[in-house]
């Protein structure tokens, strides 16, 4: 699979998700600020409840524009058995049940997925918990993880 083509899809999304993110917090600025909207009386709160929402989605839109920045600027880095998982790579895990997902350890954006040419990517980050329990890790290695008191198992069938 080419990480490249990979890197670029997710930026792609990202891009695409910007500007969709972009025209709604358009949207909720403007109803924030229209003249319709100012409060009559203290329970009229449709205008402060715009204004909170196009907040929270400029204040996400600048997390994605952070985010597209570290994929734009991410170095693929060449699997290294030696150093294992890294930054960048892209993993094959199998589970105790046999199903099997195909990650990519990113500096953000973490749970966008993308189609790949071998299937459906999901895009974890070194903060999290697998991510964590992925790094050095190699071919055959197994994790096992507690998350909300389940036990998940993983083994690495195979990094790239």
């Amino acid at each position: 699979m080419d990480k490249a083509r990979i890197q670029h899809l997710i930026i792609d999304t990202l891009t695409h998700d910007l500007e969709l993110l972009q025209r709604a917090a358009q949207t909720a600025y403007e109803a924030a600020t229209h003249e319709e909207n100012v409060a009559e009386n203290k329970y009229d709160t449709l205008g402060l409840e715009a204004s909170y929402l196009a907040t929270g989605q400029a204040r996400r839109a600048a997390e994605i524009k952070q985010a597209i920045g570290l994929f734009q600027n991410l170095v693929l880095r060449e699997h290294d058995p030696a150093l294992g998982i890294q930054l960048s790579a892209l993993v094959h895990l199998e589970a105790e049940n046999g199903s099997g997902q195909l990650l990519f350890l990113g500096p953000e954006a973490a749970g966008l997925k993308v189609q790949g040419e071998d299937g459906e990517v999901t895009v974890i980050t070194p903060r999290s918990p697998l991510g964590q329990a992925l790094l050095g890790k190699g071919a055959g290695a197994e994790i096992t993880l507690v998350i909300g008191g389940t036990r998940q198992c993983y083994e690495v069938i195979a990094a790239h």
